[in-house]
């Protein structure tokens, strides 16, 4: 069983991710406010994947989700060209933070 936080800015498009690995309906997704845990199984594998806003009030908080974590989930959105170095700056620091 392992454990990874998904994080990339708001609208990136992470719980629709995770939704549909896990075979959910994605019809009606709304920002996620706080967090969500969805656990992936696959091959006999567990992963937890804490799903936290990527709104900008929420981002100075995700570090507090990397405790005991074997990994990383990050979502890019590669059709908003215009965040493309936001999402970039957000990622350097969260690992430099890390």
């Amino acid at each position: 069983e392992l454990s990874a936080p998904c994080r990339g800015l708001d609208n990136a498009g992470k719980t629709t991710l995770l939704k549909r690995f896990n075979g959910e309906d994605v019809a009606t997704i709304s920002p996620t406010l706080g967090f969500n845990i969805k656990t992936l199984e696959h091959r006999g594998f567990k992963l937890n994947v804490w799903d936290v806003g990527g709104q900008s009030s929420l981002r100075s908080y995700w570090r507090n989700y990397f405790e005991s974590t074997d990994g990383l989930v990050w979502v890019v959105d590669s059709g908003d060209r215009q965040r493309l170095q936001l999402c970039a700056r957000e990622l350097r620091g969260l690992l430099r933070e890390e």
